[in-house]
């Protein structure tokens, strides 16, 4: 039986199935990027351009068919579905509209004398092994700018996320990419990690879990191949003070509840200053409390099921484990007993290091509230996380927060927003949560060949 299905997490049953690519056809794949790349990379700039406007405008004009398959594939309610595919229209846009500037020659000024320049050039075929949780976004913030630079992409996405993989495949042809320049393939790990290693292939971009990146990037760099990990996050979400304490709690349950708590950058542990602790739990739990798992094709729905039963019950043990070592559950923390992968939306307090809560990330609609006293406390406590993706200051000094900011060691910090995504923001971390960066000016630095060109002086 294929691993590549689309079992639905509202219902359970198994929708659609998809045949696994045998190795010859894996091969093939491989031969037809690394035969594109010699005609793509000499495309010019306005007409790959003009092809990723067309790639935005698809997206967008698809957006509920587009939102629609992602419901089946991964439970994400409609309303952010469509919230999905409109960024992802803007990250095409971006890179169609600014590749120009960002791809221009750098001057450099020698002090002996003469002229250098540093020009960007792709490297070759990429591989992207993508995960469920954002099956457009994670896809566009790797192959848009890769395309754009001249790269060519080689997509094995998620078992779970089959016919958003090959819609996105069909985007691409509507919009009239080159033959080949982006190939879906239905590929094994095993099958993946032969790619990696094919002296025809340049570079590997993944975003999943730690065991997922770590694997990646051993066999990479024993081939001594690019690469760039987007993995884990246990972000903080640090409460200093507040004018209006419940726009602090309001966009404390954004962070959290985004695509039912699902995001690697999603905000996990809310780190509140004593004085403000009492109020906020009580606020946080209710809101939190109020919110309604639904089918996700409901719009009454307040969050979405878990992506499968497997996600419920990893979330579960870590939940009991917590609890039998003293944790105190404010809210939550049972699955719903309903057909599908729904679970309850959960609040822990008094979560200490020897629990798994304590260091893991944990993927799905349950939060960690944590009392410290000072700010010093705050910074140490966030610090203390082997991730180190993301993470939210909230104070209404925000000379203060930014202070606080360049104490944390993470690669990117929102103050007074719940954290997001912005085409032309950079998104990364460091730590345990990846290397390089996606999205941004940054986002197309990674895949390339930074080529010095010097002319001496005459």
């Amino acid at each position: 039986m294929s691993t590549y299905q689309v079992v639905n997490p509202a219902t359970g049953e198994t929708e659609q199935e998809f045949e696994t690519a045998t190795d010859a056809q894996v091969d093939d794949v491989v031969r037809r990027s690394h035969a594109a790349f010699g005609t793509w990379r000499t495309t010019s700039l306005s007409d790959r351009s003009a092809i990723l406007l067309l790639v935005a405008d698809l997206y967008d004009e698809r957006a509920d068919e587009l939102a629609l398959i992602i419901a089946r594939e991964m439970g994400k309610p409609l309303r952010e579905g469509v919230g999905e595919v409109r960024l992802v229209a803007s990250i095409y846009r971006y890179y169609a509209e600014e590749a120009a500037d960002l791809l221009a020659d750098t001057p450099l000024h020698p002090k002996k004398g003469g002229r250098a320049y540093v020009r960007k050039e792709p490297i070759g075929p990429l591989l992207g092994i993508m995960p469920w949780n954002f099956p457009y976004y994670q896809v566009a913030r790797f192959a848009a700018p890769n395309l754009m630079l001249g790269n060519t992409i080689i997509l094995k996405h998620a078992p779970q996320c089959p016919e958003s993989a090959l819609m996105m495949e069909q985007l691409f042809r509507d919009a009239g990419l080159a033959a080949d320049a982006y190939l879906n393939v239905f590929a094994t790990n095993e099958q993946s990690a032969d790619i990696i290693a094919d002296e025809r292939v340049a570079g590997v971009s993944v975003t999943g879990s730690e065991r997922a990146g770590s694997a990646v990037a051993e066999v990479a760099g024993r081939n001594l191949k690019k690469v760039v990990l987007e993995l884990g996050g246990s972000d903080p979400f640090i409460l200093l003070d507040a004018d209006d304490l419940g726009a602090a709690v309001k966009a404390a349950v954004r962070g959290r509840m985004g695509n039912a708590g699902q995001a690697c950058n999603g905000t996990k542990r809310m780190i509140v200053v004593d004085e403000l602790y009492d109020d906020f739990l009580t606020a946080f739990t209710s809101a939190m409390a109020a919110l309604e798992p639904g089918d996700p094709t409901d719009e009454s729905a307040g969050f979405g099921p878990l992506s499968s039963q497997q996600a419920v019950d990893n979330l579960l043990e870590q939940i009991q484990d917590a609890v039998d070592r003293g944790a105190t559950v404010e809210t939550g923390g049972r699955p719903l007993d309903r057909v599908g992968s729904f679970m309850q939306a959960t609040v822990l307090t008094g979560v200490t290091p020897e629990m798994r809560a304590y260091s893991e990330e944990l993927f799905g609609p349950a939060a960690v509230v944590y009392r410290v006293a000072d700010v010093d406390e705050a910074v140490a406590l966030a610090n203390g996380s082997p991730f180190g993706l993301g993470g939210v200051i909230w104070s209404a000094d925000v000379a203060r927060a930014e202070e606080v900011a360049e104490r944390l060691e993470t690669g990117m910090v929102w103050i007074n927003s719940a954290q997001g995504s912005l085409a032309d923001l950079p998104f990364g971390g460091t730590k345990r949560s990846g290397v390089g960066r996606e999205l941004g000016p940054y986002g197309i630095d990674e895949f390339v060949n930074k080529k010095l060109v010097y002319v001496p002086a005459g």
